[in-house]
């Protein structure tokens, strides 16, 4: 066997994360999801709802601008 003398010990183990690190990781996640399930649920109701009514008979349909790019 070596003899450890003059050796520093090796760590065992590695060092603990911050809580706030974990609590900061762990509210992004969060924030990740629900962006995510809201964007999918905004989708969903697009795809699948249809208007409570008809455009009125007495008015013209918007019209369809060119989008132009921000100055």
């Amino acid at each position: 066997m070596r003899s450890l003398e003059g050796r520093t010990p090796m760590a065992r183990h590695r060092k603990p994360v911050p809580v706030r690190e974990v609590t900061r990781q762990a509210r992004r996640n969060l924030a990740v999801g629900l962006a995510s399930a809201s964007a999918l649920a905004a989708t969903l109701l697009a795809v699948t709802v249809d208007p409570a009514a008809p455009p009125a008979p007495d008015r013209l349909p918007a019209p369809v601008t060119e989008p132009r790019a921000a100055p």
